[in-house]
């Protein structure tokens, strides 16, 4: 008997040896360690000389992208709320919305022309915040992004915009452009970063990040918000014609994202080399979120560095609103809704 059981031990030990053997001793690797893997193995790229000053002026100011302060949004309650502080808003909507109603002391000023207007008009610092209103958010996000990382530290946008602040506005606005018409064409699975790039290159011929800055902050504000923005019906027309980023939650991500999206993480990527030379230099990109507040913060810095980047217009909002409604107690996705609306007054001219 215990010859016998001492030829099956010694059997099986011999058959281990063999599969072992013609393994190569190699244990497996998962579909998720090689793409690891190989993202490790890319080259690294040493970027241009204008987007280092750039990066290094930005950083010397502060590094706001990477603060808490980032993005910095103010709710509709809020402003209600500090109505008799030292604040001043500035109206970025048409002199003709801005007569139908606007908040009481707010002025307005058309969005090209603000940076003339903070340095020839106002003080901007004897406030103690200068709230940026819109139609929906995404603009005045825009805007107090590019402002802040110009040194303004008390600039602000209003999350949702003037839709927050009452009914009327918001029917033109959010409630004219939420929509579920893509909703089912979303994918789940993860996609891969696609490699290391330089940065664009400005090709501005400057040498000094706040020169470099300065420009680039004036070129944008020219440019107008229109040529930072696209719509969703245009993505999904055609994902694969441009760069798409999910700046979200990963658990977000994984409930359903445009397809061929690549996520990246917010408050872990802007100013970060090593994840911003992902981003392929060569391709239109668009930005999303779940709103388009914080994509559009996202989108003026890339924007600043040469990014072809663009804010995709409402956010989820704009093509799975009804997946948003469902999920909202397990997801805390951010529908927009009549709860968002203060109802607070409106002054007409």
């Amino acid at each position: 008997m215990k010859n016998i059981r001492y030829l099956i031990q010694s059997f099986s030990i011999l058959i281990l040896v063999v599969l072992f053997s013609c393994t190569g001793g190699e244990k497996k690797t998962s579909q998720a360690e090689a793409s690891t893997s190989v993202q490790s193995k890319a080259e690294p790229v040493e970027i241009n000389d204008e987007a280092k000053a750039l990066l290094a002026y930005l950083d010397e100011m502060g590094d706001y992208v990477n603060t808490r302060s980032f993005p910095s949004l103010i709710k509709a309650a809020s402003v209600y709320e500090e109505m008799d502080k030292n604040n001043l808003i500035i109206d970025l909507r048409t002199p003709e919305a801005f007569a139908k109603g606007h908040i009481k002391g707010a002025k307005q000023v058309e969005f090209t022309q603000l940076p003339g207007y903070f340095t020839n008009t106002i003080k901007p610092f004897e406030y103690d915040r200068i709230i940026l209103v819109c139609y929906s958010g995404q603009s005045s996000s825009y805007a107090a992004s590019l402002l802040r990382l110009t040194g303004y530290g008390n600039v602000y946008s209003m999350r949702w915009g003037m839709s927050a602040w009452n009914e009327e506005p918001a029917t033109d606005s959010w409630f004219e452009h939420i929509a579920s018409g893509y909703q089912n064409k979303l994918e789940t699975g993860s996609n891969d970063k696609p490699g290391t790039f330089d940065f664009p290159r400005m090709n501005t011929g400057i040498k000094d990040g706040e020169t470099i800055l300065s420009n680039r902050f004036i070129a944008l504000f020219e440019a107008g918000f229109p040529d930072a923005i696209i719509e969703a019906e245009k993505v999904f027309e055609q994902p694969d014609k441009y760069f798409i980023i999910n700046y979200d939650r990963r658990d977000k991500y994984e409930a359903g994202h445009i397809p061929g999206a690549v996520r990246y993480k917010p408050n872990g990527t802007l100013g970060i080399v090593s994840e911003m030379q992902t981003i392929p230099n060569d391709k239109e990109i668009v930005i999303y979120c779940g709103t388009g507040h914080n994509s559009g913060f996202v989108t003026a810095y890339l924007r600043l560095f040469g990014y072809d980047a663009k804010t995709l217009i409402y956010g989820n909002n704009s093509f799975m609103y009804d997946k948003m409604v469902t999920e909202k107690g397990t997801m805390s996705w951010l529908p927009f809704t009549k709860d968002e609306i203060g109802n607070y007054p409106l002054v007409k001219d």
